[in-house]
């Protein structure tokens, strides 16, 4: 696997426990229709987090969350949508989707982590 492939699939491992310890259930880990992919899907209360992971190995370039740019978001709406119709969701039962960002950036000796709730909007 190439370097930043490992740096990526890291970061969602530590987005995963990130958010398992702050009370969340994961529902679904990379979960892709066509060319969407969404990385995590989380549910915490009445809330379906929809969370895209970034990790850099520096902050020279920008932030992590710099790059999900309108493309990103727009696939990952056509996901969501996808995997509400193919899980069958009722939003009867007061379910709200939210649009996270998890930001992961390596520090000196360790990783630093951000979590950026309602980052984006689908309209």
């Amino acid at each position: 696997m190439a370097e930043h492939n490992e740096l990526g699939k890291l970061g969602e491992d530590l987005a995963v426990s990130y958010l398992e310890e702050n009370g969340y259930e994961i529902l679904e880990r990379n979960f892709i229709i066509q060319k969407a992919e969404i990385d995590i899907i989380a549910q915490k209360g009445s809330i379906l987090a929809i969370v895209e992971v970034k990790t850099r190995s520096s902050l020279d370039f920008g932030s992590p969350q710099d790059f999900v740019k309108q493309k990103k978001i727009q696939l990952l709406i056509k996901a969501v949508n996808a995997y509400i119709n193919d899980r069958e969701i009722d939003f009867n039962d007061d379910l709200n989707i939210r649009f996270d960002i998890i930001a992961v950036h390596k520090t000196e000796e360790t990783f630093a982590i951000e979590h950026l709730t309602d980052a984006f909007y689908h309209f």
